[in-house]
């Protein structure tokens, strides 16, 4: 059997043992003493079976949400709530811990990065954007594709991909129903591309963001080390859209795009491009002036609140998405609660003999599970519930860079896989299914199946590329990541 093969294999038995022996010690109370056996030295407790449990049925419920139509956040607020009481009630957990286990360098980076998003978009730059560079493709659809996915992807590297898709979304659809083509590829390589360019810096993605904070890698390490393989998958990606929307580009617009689309606010616009080339500068040497991530994102959203001089907080901050926050904030305080149980580091034991035997195997692993599971669920969960237990086995004096590296590339890429694979997806999904109501035109929808048929092809080159990359340059990987 292929080794690689034969190491996902065993992780994922090891995971699912594991879980399977959580339920049943925590179903009948017996058997303390196999377990004990099992889980040499860490003993297995009841503090470990009640938060397992409690971040089982929060999973459930976040990974279900397109099923019982409830969003995820509630699931993650009701599990945080859940996880701190039976926590008081175990002596493992309580409110000023649950506290210190969010990551409040993530929350305020997004917050303050989605707050200058909320005041560029009225001043209707984007909108110039998107039309200037349909009037450059000059009717070839697949230039268009490659202008609009290059724009998405550059977006991405600083602003997180549900921001991206939220801004050019609705501008690919006006722009295809003025030339009189199907959306569908324009809209899927917005969600593709966004996903694959938000893995190469530190802000382009929240599990970048998750990752970047729990390792102390900073933004130079992280763009160094990830923007080389996202190039390459960027490429790949693109070539495999001209193949597999073929047909739909090859078809004639009927609009030139003769009309210049003026923007409404020029000064602001211009203002907040300025103070956006001044946050990347930032960006880049955070670490050697002590700053957080976080305090340059708000440094920079200060400075534009000030320049905006018209612009109403009040109606800002609406745009804001806080269920988004409260997600996280919740999500944090429930691994919090499961690792201040011990479970994960018991659950660490399983995987760190894996690792020990092969490290570039385990990352490879580490990336296709990673990518498989984000593919059928979301990637932030996910990436949440791996942190603590890469952090326990770098704790244990083993090399984890390269696990660092594989786990951003694998829930990364992973996205692309279904639908559902990341926040991005779902809202494509969203407006292509409200245009083909609007339009009363099914054939404009991205179905499940358009989705496998397009999305997930693409998702395995860009692993498959990954892949080669780690195995080439592993060495390159290893180095140490602060």
């Amino acid at each position: 059997m292929f080794p690689g093969l034969k190491m996902i294999i065993k992780m994922l038995l090891a995971v699912t043992a594991v879980l399977f022996s959580t339920i049943a010690f925590a179903a009948d109370g017996h058997g303390a003493a196999e377990m004990q056996m099992m889980t040499e030295p860490l003993e297995f407790t009841k503090a470990m079976a009640v938060s397992a449990i409690v971040l089982a049925v929060t999973f459930i419920g976040i990974f279900t949400e397109t099923i019982h139509g409830m969003e995820r956040s509630k699931f993650a607020a009701a599990g945080a709530i859940v996880m701190i009481i039976l926590g008081q009630v175990y002596g493992f957990y309580t409110p000023e811990l649950a506290i210190g286990a969010v990551d409040w360098n993530v929350v305020f980076l997004l917050g303050c990065m989605m707050t200058v998003v909320a005041i560029m978009i009225p001043t209707g730059g984007f909108n110039w954007m998107a039309y200037k560079m349909a009037a450059m493709s000059k009717g070839r659809l697949y230039l268009m594709l490659v202008m609009l996915g290059t724009a998405v992807t550059v977006m991405s590297l600083l602003l997180d991909n549900v921001t991206t898709v939220v801004i050019f979304g609705p501008l690919i659809i006006l722009i295809a129903r003025a030339q009189k083509v199907t959306p569908i590829p324009y809209l899927l390589a917005a969600a593709l591309l966004s996903d694959t360019g938000g893995v190469a810096t530190l802000v382009g993605d929240p599990p970048n963001l998750m990752i970047g904070s729990a390792a102390g890698i900073n933004f130079n390490t992280f763009i160094i080390h990830m923007g080389p393989p996202v190039i390459v998958a960027w490429f790949v990606c693109l070539i495999a859209l001209k193949f597999l929307f073929r047909k739909e580009l090859s078809v004639t617009p009927e609009y030139s795009f003769s009309d210049e689309v003026p923007i409404k606010n020029k000064r602001l616009w211009y203002a907040s491009l300025t103070i956006l080339a001044a946050m990347v500068v930032l960006f880049t040497i955070h670490g050697r002036l002590g700053w957080e991530p976080w305090f340059v994102s708000a440094m920079g959203m200060t400075a534009l609140v000030f320049m905006s001089r018209h612009v109403i907080m009040d109606k800002t901050f609406e745009h804001v998405e806080i269920a988004l926050l409260v997600f996280f904030i919740s999500l944090f305080m429930v691994i919090g609660g499961v690792e201040h149980s011990q479970f994960l580091m018991y659950l660490g034991q399983f995987i760190t003999p894996f690792v020990q035997d092969d490290l570039m195997i385990a990352a490879i692993a580490l990336m296709w599970v990673g990518a498989i599971l984000s593919a059928m669920i979301d990637n932030i969960p996910f990436t949440a519930a791996m942190i603590p237990i890469i952090l326990s086995l770098d704790a244990q004096g083993i090399n984890v860079s390269p696990l660092w590296w594989a786990l951003a590339m694998g829930v990364g890429m992973g996205g692309n896989g279904t639908h559902i694979g990341s926040t991005a997806n779902v809202f494509i999904v969203t407006i292509s299914e409200r245009l083909a109501r609007e339009e009363n035109d099914k054939s404009l929808a991205i179905t499940p199946m358009v989705w496998f048929k397009k999305g997930t092809p693409i998702m395995l080159l860009t692993l498959m590329t990954c892949t080669l990359i780690m195995v080439f340059f592993f060495d390159w990987f290893t180095s140490p990541v602060n």
